[in-house]
């Protein structure tokens, strides 16, 4: 049975770091593409970042670009997301997904595997 469990989230004042992490089992992890998702009340999911097999490719929404880094360790079956100079629309759940393909995809649609997702909460 295929596992994604997302960590890391909670309270942060803005301007402030967090990083989630999201540890995957029932998979074989290096074979999968994973990203990260969001989703604030009221809102469509939306895209944050997302990660290649191998690590050596990466995508970012616009929201994330410049502030947020994505990374993985395949040793540990973990990706990681490192967000920094947090504001207060970044307050969501954020999700980890997983997707057998072999390209970055911005689409929630793509993803064969989601994680229950992770609160991630500003303060101003």
């Amino acid at each position: 049975q295929v596992q994604l469990k997302e960590s890391g989230g909670g309270l942060v004042q803005a301007g402030g770091s967090l990083r989630l992490s999201c540890a995957a089992s029932g998979l074989s992890f290096s074979g999968y593409s994973m990203a990260w998702f969001r989703q604030a009340p009221g809102k469509e999911r939306e895209f944050v970042a997302a990660i290649s097999w191998s690590g050596r490719s990466t995508d970012f929404g616009d929201s994330a670009k410049g502030r947020f880094t994505i990374s993985r360790d395949n040793t540990k079956n973990t990706v990681y997301l490192q967000m920094n100079s947090l504001r207060p629309d970044d307050a969501a759940v954020y999700y980890c997904a997983a997707d057998r393909g072999g390209f970055l995809s911005r689409r929630h649609s793509t993803y064969d595997y989601w994680g229950q997702g992770t609160q991630v909460t500003v303060s101003s």
